[in-house]
């Protein structure tokens, strides 16, 4: 058999513009052979595919979906507005994220159970397409909210919130904290998670702004806990002021239902994509290493 090398598979990936393990792949089942490899790749449907790779997918769609005591949002991107309207990428939404629940929220086993349906639909639609990430929350109830819904349980954010507790209140209560997440979007769901690296940058932060110039020492630590609890305030689940009612925090709200906060999570789709410069070369020598 002829040795796959790193220079083969560029030169097929060059040619072909599929995935890097793919062109490994076929270059083993062909025994080096590009131009036979790069027709097994199309007849895989996998070039197609692939040609479109390259191109940055910032719209889609986010959804929620849940079965008793789990729930996952998970994040399908394609390039356009106008493919998150089209019914068979709306499907393929629909069946990753059933597939994300039925594999409990595990992104890699996921990814790896649709991708050849991604592909299939990249290959019908004619635009990039990628599952961008899987989050899962758990607990004894899982309620969920869709903001700007394109379509029911499918849109631009998407929240899953799980509570704890047996009180028939926290079904009234549950939805309403859905939406308050996707409203105030926490980082934290309560002090303990915040990163202490975090919160000393935020001190360090206050005091290095002045506010504190000339203050006893005293009087400075209380400015300083005041300005970390307005801190958590903004970036604590537990400890945001409830949209619905300012006056209680959303622990307090909870906890007058009966219930005690167990997990959260949301997505915004398309937050933070930025098209990537990937060096080729560099790229083939990690897969081999």
């Amino acid at each position: 058999m002829a040795e796959v090398t790193a220079k083969l598979i560029q030169e097929l990936r060059e040619k072909t513009a599929a995935g890097m393990l793919d062109c490994k792949k076929a270059l083993i089942e062909n025994n080096g052979d590009i131009e036979a490899a790069a027709d097994w790749l199309r007849k895989k449907g996998i070039v197609k595919a692939a040609s479109k790779a390259g191109r940055v997918a910032a719209s889609g769609l986010v959804t929620v979906v849940k079965c008793d005591n789990l729930g996952c949002v998970v994040e399908l991107n394609a390039e356009t507005d106008f493919v998150a309207k089209n019914e068979k990428f709306q499907k393929l939404v629909a069946d990753v994220a059933n597939k994300a629940l039925e594999l409990q929220g595990d992104f890699d086993a996921t990814l790896e159970a649709v991708k050849d349906d991604i592909a299939a639909t990249i290959s019908t639609i004619g635009e990039n397409m990628n599952l961008r990430r899987v989050a899962k929350v758990s607990g004894d109830h899982v309620y969920s909210y869709i903001h700007n819904a394109l379509v029911p349980g499918m849109g631009q954010i998407g929240v899953a919130v799980a509570i704890n507790g047996n009180d028939p209140r926290i079904d009234e209560i549950g939805p309403k904290v859905a939406m308050h997440i996707a409203a105030n979007k926490p980082e934290f769901m309560t002090v303990a998670d915040v990163d202490p690296v975090a919160v000393e940058r935020e001190r360090k932060v206050f005091i290095d702004s002045g506010a504190t110039n000339g203050k006893p020492e005293n009087i400075v630590e209380k400015m300083v806990e005041g300005r970390l609890k307005k801190y958590y305030a903004e970036s604590v689940l537990e400890e945001q002021p409830f949209v619905m009612d300012p006056n209680q925090t959303v622990k307090q709200v909870v906890e007058a239902a009966g219930g005690k906060l167990a997990g959260f999570a949301y997505y915004v789709l398309g937050e933070g994509i930025q098209k990537r410069e990937d060096n080729l070369a560099d790229e083939v020598a990690k897969m081999l290493q």
